[in-house]
């Protein structure tokens, strides 16, 4: 697949992706050879493969690098993790905020690798429940603590933009794991995030 360095954010453009884009805005019925278009094939290829840049990247051996032999058996939370994701279904985007805790289990992980790990399944083509899903299950799978905790709430430009177009609407899902499966501890880590939550 021909490409070449695109610098400024380190991004391989691949030709065949700056050339699909040409083609789509040429059968929108713009010119692409207008001042204003000429390089938008180009900036569109690099920002999609940015946008979807976590397919090349591996989650669990983020935090396989950053594990930590640590005797704490209590809640670690880490609130308001913004994230950017594009819908699967329009490929528009939506965005929000993740809430994450885990309970060690006689190991802890670098805390900015928790955000790494969302920012690695929200550069992908997604919906919010597998992504809810994914960041879920890569903890438990890898650090192995006693329990594990996501709350996403997003906004989705599809629902925003197009279709129902309701701008006010947030979309909040959740997953739990372990220790967080039961009412108290659970209660526990949402009464901590709730007064985040809308």
């Amino acid at each position: 697949m021909p490409y070449r360095v695109f610098e400024e954010f380190n991004i391989q453009v691949t030709d065949d992706i700056k050339e699909n884009y040409k083609s789509v805005i040429e059968h929108l019925g713009e010119d692409v050879s207008r001042e204003g278009l000429v390089k938008t094939p180009e900036r569109a290829a690099k920002a999609m493969q940015f946008l979807t840049s976590g397919y090349d990247q591996d989650p669990g051996a983020v935090l396989k690098g950053a594990m930590f032999a640590e005797d704490y058996q209590d809640m670690v939370i880490i609130k308001d993790i913004e994230l950017y994701s594009l819908c699967e279904h329009h490929m528009l985007p939506f965005f929000g905020k993740a809430h994450i805790a885990y309970i060690p289990n006689g190991h802890i992980v670098g805390l900015s690798k928790i955000p790494r790990i969302v920012d690695i399944f929200a550069r992908r083509l997604q919906v919010q429940e597998r992504l809810t899903h994914d960041i879920l299950e890569c903890i438990h799978s890898t650090l192995k603590p006693q329990g594990v905790a996501v709350v996403i709430e997003a906004s989705h430009m599809c629902m925003m933009m197009r279709g129902v177009q309701k701008q006010n609407s947030v979309t909040t899902t959740s997953g739990f794991r372990g220790q967080f499966e039961k009412e108290g501890t659970r209660s526990e880590f949402l009464n901590l995030i709730s007064a985040k939550l809308h």
